[in-house]
């Protein structure tokens, strides 16, 4: 079967985008992770099919796949693409977009450029954690913004082994069975976060985690850190704009703002 596709980044967070809105693609774990193989696919971080509604509530619905072929809840920078892909497609009204995740139901605006999402509700919080791995015991934070994320400040990101440092926390047994994503974060002195991530399911670090950014400033703030609406620097070179509201712990309306850029579009054998 050959497939039509568009390849896009957000931030540097690249995905295969795929228009589903008949319902009729269903790929299996092997052919996603085919089509997102760098050597011998497409080459993506991950895989995003535009489907159809799931309910009269969403205009579509967002279905992604890691690298890996493993079907993930919801990507920060996955849904800023789906939302300029669904708006190109012909879905929402042009400027806004209703789509349900396995995470749950999401809003989002376009304008100028840049998506702004209405990320899902912040859970599973626990600040001020200890994490011993074979590269020593250190302070983290974990929440779930999407997906798991770890989250811990460094003096110098630069420095930081991502694949190795992030891998032990990845498969670390306080995190089993799913594991998690792993964040290292470094405070700026103009008060911009650098972040770097090791993302699940890719096993390497990517170039920007939309999931991980919202973890990232959330945490800064709640450490007393920053202030919303936070801006952190990515891998990948761009700045990704985190806003929410704050009491104590309580976090509620996060967004994520960013861009979402089509790369190039083609057709694939699957």
């Amino acid at each position: 079967m050959e497939i039509a596709f568009t390849k896009m980044h957000g931030a540097g967070n690249d995905f295969v985008m795929i228009e589903n809105l008949d319902g009729k693609i269903e790929l299996s774990k092997e052919q996603v992770a085919r089509l997102c193989n760098r050597r011998f696919g497409i080459g993506a971080d991950g895989l995003i099919l535009l489907n159809p509604p799931a309910d009269e509530f969403a205009q579509a619905t967002m279905v992604y796949y890691n690298a890996d072929g493993g079907r993930v809840d919801m990507c920060g920078n996955g849904a800023r693409c789906f939302t300029s892909f669904a708006l190109q497609n012909g879905v929402g009204d042009g400027t806004q977009l209703t789509f349900k995740t396995d995470a749950g139901p999401m809003k989002a605006d376009a304008q100028d450029g840049e998506f702004t999402i209405r990320m899902t509700p912040m859970h599973d919080l626990r600040l001020d954690q200890t994490l011993s791995t074979p590269h020593g015991s250190f302070e983290y934070h974990f929440m779930n913004t999407g997906v798991e994320h770890v989250i811990v400040f460094r003096d110098d990101v630069d420095q930081v082994d991502i694949k190795s440092e992030g891998s032990s926390i990845r498969y670390h047994t306080e995190f089993e069975p799913k594991g998690t994503n792993a964040n290292f974060a470094e405070i700026q002195k103009d008060g911009v976060i650098k972040v770097r991530t090791y993302e699940r399911g890719v096993e390497d670090e990517t170039l920007a985690c939309g999931t991980g950014v919202t973890a990232v400033a959330i945490a800064a703030a709640l450490k007393g850190m920053a202030k919303a609406p936070v801006s952190l620097l990515v891998a990948g070179g761009d700045t990704l704009k985190i806003g929410f509201d704050l009491d104590g712990e309580n976090v509620s309306n996060i967004t994520l703002t960013g861009p979402a850029k089509n790369v190039f579009t083609g057709s694939a054998e699957v």
